[in-house]
């Protein structure tokens, strides 16, 4: 059976609409569309350099497609987990201090959050102090004060382990349901995105493959990236995700 398509109705939250971006000259992304509808998990998977975090950065408005359009719902509130965050461990930050940044949050909204993502009472615990799954929490934390639409995780269990991930995976579709929100995340852990998203997006430059997980999943275009398991697709990843530039994905063909 073939992929879907990446195309999308009036009716969702976030539209892409033929996205193109040229980073230093070199096309990262083409002809790109793809859309997220209200209350639904869909899964961006792709090999290193397959222009993951950049579609990520667009969306968010943190980069400008060189061409085509992103377009949300009206009223449609973001909330968003970054791949990676640099603290500065010497600097005295409390958890309840870095949930008012960068915009200032009520005591009750902050502590709402810390208790939605399993931290309650740790709002006066040093930043620096945290584990690794309990940053990534708390950067959830800051992520739904606002009560998004539309929540945007990108490579959210990158340095956590086995078990770790898959509390926060647990967590995120706990998540869909006491907020009533969309997810959209980036993830390398296949097993996962087969099991918990409503579809998939394969990535390699274009939109190569796009539909429910059994369908991608089939489909020779995934099977020709990673193979008719995971164990394949998980050894592409060296955690160096879009930083690589060691693989080529000008593609000129179309997806």
């Amino acid at each position: 059976m073939p992929c879907m398509s990446g195309k999308h109705d009036a009716m969702s939250l976030l539209n892409v609409d033929n996205i193109t971006v040229l980073l230093q000259g070199r096309q990262v992304l083409h002809d790109v569309s793809m859309s997220v509808d209200a209350g639904e998990i869909v899964t961006i998977v792709g090999p290193n350099g397959s222009g993951k975090s950049t579609l990520i950065k667009a969306i968010v408005g943190a980069l400008k497609p060189t061409t085509g359009k992103i377009s949300r719902a009206p009223n449609c509130r973001l909330g968003y987990v970054p791949q990676k965050l640099h603290i500065d461990i010497n600097l005295p930050l409390s958890v309840e201090r870095f949930l008012s940044l960068p915009r200032k949050t009520t005591a009750v909204l902050k502590k709402t959050a810390l208790r939605r993502v399993g931290l309650t009472g740790l709002e006066q615990r040093q930043v620096a102090k945290l584990s690794g799954g309990q940053f990534q929490r708390v950067l959830l934390a800051r992520a739904i004060l606002e009560n998004p639409n539309l929540l945007i995780l990108d490579e959210a269990t990158q340095g956590l382990d086995q078990k770790g991930a898959a509390d926060f995976y647990k967590l995120i579709e706990e998540l869909r349901t006491d907020l009533g929100c969309a997810i959209l995340m980036v993830s390398h852990e296949l097993h996962v995105v087969m099991s918990a998203s409503d579809r998939v997006i394969c990535l390699n430059g274009h939109v190569c493959c796009h539909g429910t997980p059994d369908i991608v999943a089939s489909a020779p275009e995934y099977r020709a990236l990673f193979g008719s398991g995971t164990h394949g697709a998980l050894a592409l990843y060296r955690h160096d995700h879009d930083h690589t530039h060691d693989h080529s994905h000008e593609d000129s063909h179309a997806g």
